[in-house]
């Protein structure tokens, strides 16, 4: 046996696993030496835009949308720096858009947590609410039929930037970019489009791709829009130190960034494991099951039809107690029944997508979870609770017996592996 460090929470977790298990992570960046340093030299030398200080007029009303407190952006580092790049422009001028999609408000202390003291209590914050439809303005149609409802602070703002990070995605290819702008900032109607089923399900709508992905397409015509004027993207290590920056067009600089991830991100392996342990990358993303199937999709890349997904998540917000996917869960009794009542196009709630990729796992593996959530809140979400990981693993050993193989996602959905199509010869 040996011992892996999983991200879980904010200390992590430590479990014993056999000494054959294929230990997957992500390729090792260091931390940038002068975080600060790097992020002004790539507002000032940007991509497919002008350095940042001179596109901005002193008299602009400026929106910074950034990412909520489910992701781990550094946005208390970003947004100061970027605001002292505007140090020309009144602070007054500046209102912060907390992009979080159909997420609940972050409370002031979760924006003090996200943002410092001195930005919450100096700068304007809006917390977008994509239900208020007085809060939002339509700006067009896409080509999937979707009409397109913004944040109307964004977009009556005279200069507009969106910050957020890159990393793989699991059903858009690729966070950051477009991402920040819609679902961040979009209205709850123009959200559903973007979640529906035939979206989710389409076979292109996965990790690690760009190219014919209809999801991250709908991101990028939605974001297009109403474009901001620049955009300012990191990519994190696992101990969320920023190990590169991206500044600029927010498609051009975007794709750079996803070429720079899908090089130390992606994993590949030659086939199939019996049993997948996997993370939600340790606290914030891990803070609810809801975000937790993050993790067990990577997980799911790479198990084999009736494997087994073991997944480790504090879920310290719980579910969460807001929004459809508990409710949504509740409605059938099975991940089957679900997923075929998802798949009606008569049927249409916000949160389904979350429940269609869960089921589709489900369908594929058997799912246990532990977690700090109550064993009849886990079973209602049709996962297995375990209240020991190791235990659980040697009953998971016992059943697949000898010569069961195991991987092991410590980072979860920091790395994405693959399974490698095998070449034909001749």
């Amino acid at each position: 046996m040996k011992t892996v460090d999983l991200a879980y929470g904010r200390n992590g977790l430590k479990m014993a696993v056999p000494g054959d298990a294929h230990v997957i992570e992500p390729r090792h960046l260091e931390g940038l030496p002068d975080e600060e340093g790097a992020v002004r030299a790539a507002l000032r030398n940007p991509i497919g835009t002008p350095p940042l200080k001179g596109m901005v007029k002193a008299t602009d009303r400026v929106a910074i949308v950034i990412s909520d407190i489910t992701r781990p952006t550094p946005n208390h580092k970003l947004v100061p720096w970027l605001m002292s790049e505007l140090s020309h422009v009144p602070r007054e001028n500046f209102i912060i858009i907390n992009g979080l999609g159909s997420h609940r408000a972050n409370t002031r202390d979760e924006l003090i947590q996200m943002l410092g003291r001195e930005i919450v209590e100096t700068v304007a914050i809006e917390n977008h609410d994509a239900f208020d439809d007085a809060r939002l303005v339509h700006v067009g149609r896409n080509t999937y039929g979707s009409e397109i409802w913004l944040n109307r602070t964004y977009v009556e703002c005279d200069f507009r930037i969106v910050t957020g990070f890159i990393e793989p995605h699991f059903f858009a290819g690729f966070s950051g970019g477009p991402k920040g702008i819609n679902p961040g900032i979009v209205g709850i109607k123009t959200i559903l489009d973007f979640h529906n089923a035939e979206m989710i399900g389409h076979p292109n709508s996965t990790w690690g791709l760009i190219e014919g992905n209809i999801l991250q397409d709908s991101a990028t015509q939605n974001c297009l829009m109403a474009k901001p004027q620049f955009m300012l993207n990191v990519t994190l290590n696992g101990k969320k130190d920023i190990t590169n920056v991206f500044a600029g067009d927010v498609i051009e600089a975007h794709r750079v960034g996803c070429d720079f991830v899908r090089e130390s991100a992606m994993y590949a392996v030659d086939r199939p494991f019996d049993i997948v342990i996997t993370t939600n990358s340790g606290y914030p993303l891990d803070q609810n099951l809801y975000q937790t199937v993050k993790g067990m999709s990577a997980a799911a890349l790479i198990v084999r039809q009736g494997g087994a997904i073991l997944s480790t998540s504090e879920c310290c917000d719980g579910v969460p107690n807001h929004g459809n996917y508990a409710k949504i869960l509740q409605m059938r009794d099975t991940p089957k029944e679900l997923l075929e009542m998802i798949e009606d196009r008569s049927f249409s709630m916000f949160d389904q997508w979350q429940v269609q990729v869960q089921a589709i796992i489900q369908l594929k593996a058997e799912c246990l979870l532990y977690s700090t959530l109550d064993d009849e809140t886990v079973r209602k979400a049709k996962f297995t609770p375990i209240k020991d990981p190791e235990a659980a693993l040697a009953a998971l050993l016992e059943k697949f017996g000898p010569g069961a193989r195991v991987a092991v996602l410590p980072y979860g959905p920091l790395t994405i592996p693959y399974v490698k199509v095998p070449v034909a010869v001749g």
